[in-house]
Order: C-alpha cells, then sequence, then structure tokens
C-alpha cells in the first residue's frame, strides 16, 4: 500500500493542528482548496475532527497527528 494524494493531503491538514493544545482547532473555509475542502471532510467521516469542516482533533485524530508529526520529523532529519 502507498500513500495516495488523497491519503497525502489528509496527513498535511492533520499537521496543521496545533499538537500542543487539544484546545486549539481548525477551520477550513469554502475558499480553501478543493483539495482540503475534502480532505477535512474525509477526516471528519473517519472521526478524526470533531466538525466536517475541521473543529478539534478527537482523541484518535490527535493519536494520529501525533504520529503523522513523528513520521515528517524523521523523514526531515
Amino acid at each position: 500500500m502507498k500513500y495516495t494524494p488523497e491519503y497525502l493531503a489528509e496527513l498535511n491538514l492533520l499537521l496543521q493542528f496545533d499538537l500542543s493544545s487539544s484546545a486549539t482547532g481548525i477551520k477550513v473555509h469554502s475558499e480553501a482548496s478543493q483539495e482540503m475542502q475534502q480532505a477535512v471532510a474525509r477526516l471528519y467521516d473517519k472521526k478524526l475532527c470533531t466538525q466536517p469542516d475541521g473543529g478539534y482533533l478527537t482523541d484518535e485524530g490527535i493519536e494520529v497527528a501525533e504520529h503523522a508529526d513523528r513520521i515528517l520529523r524523521v523523514l526531515s532529519a
């Protein structure tokens, strides 16, 4: 299995959340790219965030975002 462009968009969006504060969310506005709007909708469908346009990460969303962050840090080293 490989990372598809859709998975990469979701991972990039997860990296936009502030992992140092669970009280900080994001909102993907209607002016955002179609790719980002679709990515946030998929994250919501997967129950990784609380709103179809972003909101806050769920507990599982936080865990997945932390893994995405670790992967990026290792690959960037």
